[in-house]
């Protein structure tokens, strides 16, 4: 074989005496290991199915129950250590399905209150349930991927309660609202305020309104006595029918 002087080889190329355009910008890309960390591989090994007893997390959480292909299936108990809240219900694929009791310890005494109980889906409240906001503040009703949505009666702690129809999370469509004072609104909602036609009793006035309503405030209507209230002063307008009917007509469209 022939060679130049110094011994290389004409035909071998050289970095040193050729460096590859952009060599100097190309970052270093580190190939992953592939190695999977211990405790994966061993509760893979596990493939844990069935009943079993209490199985501790790496973040400190538990679970005691049945198991199904190494996921959470059917009765068990999940204790959070974070949050100090406890699952008690069914489960379908590692995630809360089905009936279960979601409570949180009390940090004054010590003891587990219960936030909901009632139907699960995919880790949501889904279905009929009672949810419990205060000791004097709750909802019964129907729940939708973790919202009320549906038909359902909520119980404020000031005293008044809706029953009606609920949309993501807001009262809306038909409902009733009782007040601690005894006055009441039937009709429509939407976002949470009555809108659209409505009829609300002023019992502690003895009157009642009847027309259309917008974001909670009347709009168009008629004011009537009923009871033993004072009479609200007599005010002559021509076709008074008629201006109401236009009027009710504008605001609903």
């Amino acid at each position: 074989m022939c060679r130049h002087a110094g011994g290389r080889d004409p035909g071998r190329r050289h970095t040193e005496d050729h460096p590859i355009p952009g060599a100097e910008e190309m970052p270093f890309l580190k190939q992953p290991s592939g190695i999977e960390l211990p405790w994966k591989t061993w509760d893979k090994k596990a493939q844990k199915s069935g009943l079993r007893h209490t199985v501790y997390s790496v973040n400190g959480d538990q679970y005691t129950g049945e198991w199904l292909n190494n996921m959470k299936h059917g009765r068990g108990t999940h204790v959070w250590k974070n949050t100090n809240a406890i699952y008690e219900g069914e489960w379908k694929c590692g995630k809360r399905s089905g009936f279960g009791a979601y409570s949180v310890r009390d940090p004054s005494t010590g003891d587990y209150v219960k936030v909901y109980s009632g139907s699960w889906e995919n880790d949501k409240k889904h279905g009929y349930g009672t949810y419990y906001y205060s000791d004097k503040e709750y909802y019964e009703g129907d729940w939708e991927a973790g919202q009320r949505s549906g038909w359902g009666r909520m119980y404020f702690a000031i005293g008044d309660m809706y029953e009606g129809e609920w949309r993501k999370d807001k009262q809306c469509g038909q409902g009733l609202l009782l007040k601690a004072n005894g006055n009441r609104y039937e009709g429509a909602w939407k976002g949470a305020m009555k809108h659209g036609p409505g009829t609300f009793y002023y019992l502690d006035k003895g009157q009642v309104y009847d027309g259309v309503w917008e974001n909670d405030i009347p709009k168009c209507g008629t004011m009537e006595d009923f009871g033993h209230a004072g009479p609200i002063p007599e005010v002559k307008v021509v076709d008074p029918e008629g201006i109401i009917k236009a009027a009710r007509s504008s605001f609903l469209q």
